[in-house]
């Protein structure tokens, strides 16, 4: 709760407030931005196909100290942004939160509660002076739980797509994209992207390639169990950019999923060149798993 004010919220939000606060819950971080509202709306889906709650998550730096009401630049994009939750998915449990510091700290102590933390392009506010996409970076570094980054558009026709190494941040970055298609009933693309530094000697490169593609298979052979109705495809692709194969492998993806090793709170490596080229430029949703 924010400090010194009170969050009147309509009964049904009070209602749905006393029943999130007792399970695991999506949050969303909300300001007034449209950035924020096209997250809104896809974190609310995602709630739903999870069957769980939606928090929406706002932080403020200002106290208003002493007032009994949220300040009106609060308070509307608040109650849009629950009318959108709730128009996507009728019948949510929706709650408001409200806290009072910078938005990166409470978000990642959410973190370690939470399903899934879905954020905007841009700023959340109290940060709006904050270079674009720093409190997502730093989030998606460092979070406690998968943080899905909402860019571009998320056609629900198009595939998830999957990066996957030897790493065990693979192994949970594919355990979330496997769900995650077999929930929305679209394909998965499972794929490993790297480069060769030795293309030149061809008989080893193609059977380093046939040795990477073989991995991947065995991979993928557990979900395949789990979900025999989910369609699976893999790609090895030889590319000095990861994160370009990734957005190149299927263009009309919905989402991309890659895994992180973050250690820490502050940006800058953490989340490896793949994840900070993918948040800077993917053209649908980005989800970091831990």
């Amino acid at each position: 709760m924010l400090a010194g004010v009170a969050v009147r919220a309509a009964p049904e939000e009070q209602e749905a407030a006393m029943a999130g606060s007792a399970q695991a819950t999506v949050i969303v971080g909300v300001d007034a931005s449209e950035g924020s509202l096209r997250a809104v709306r896809w974190a609310a889906q995602e709630a739903a196909r999870r069957d769980t709650s939606l928090r929406l998550f706002h932080a403020c730096v200002v106290d208003p100290a002493g007032s009994e009401t949220l300040p009106e630049h609060v308070d509307r994009p608040l109650r849009h942004a629950a009318k959108i939750a709730r128009t996507a998915a009728p019948g949510l449990e929706v709650e408001i939160q409200v806290r009072l510091g910078l938005a990166v700290d409470l978000l990642l102590a959410e973190s370690a509660h939470a399903r899934l933390i879905v954020l905007g392009s841009h700023d959340l506010g109290g940060l709006r002076g904050a270079l674009v996409g720093s409190v997502a970076l730093r989030v998606a570094a460092a979070a406690r739980c998968p943080v899905v980054v909402f860019r571009g558009q998320a056609d629900p026709r198009g595939p998830v797509v999957v990066g996957v190494d030897s790493s065990p941040a693979s192994e949970e970055a594919l355990h979330f994209a496997a769900d995650a298609a077999a929930a929305r009933g679209v394909p998965l693309v499972v794929t490993h992207a790297g480069h060769r530094r030795t293309p030149s000697i061809e008989p080893a490169f193609a059977d380093q390639r046939a040795e990477d593609r073989r991995e991947i298979e065995e991979l993928v052979t557990g979900w395949t169990r789990k979900h025999p109705e989910l369609e699976i495809t893999t790609r090895v692709v030889d590319d000095r950019e990861p994160a370009r194969a990734l957005m190149a492998v299927a263009p009309d993806a919905q989402l991309i999923v890659v895994g992180s090793r973050g250690r820490g709170p502050v940006a800058g490596g953490l989340l490896g060149s793949t994840g900070n080229d993918l948040l800077a430029h993917a053209t649908c949703p980005v989800a970091v798993v831990h």
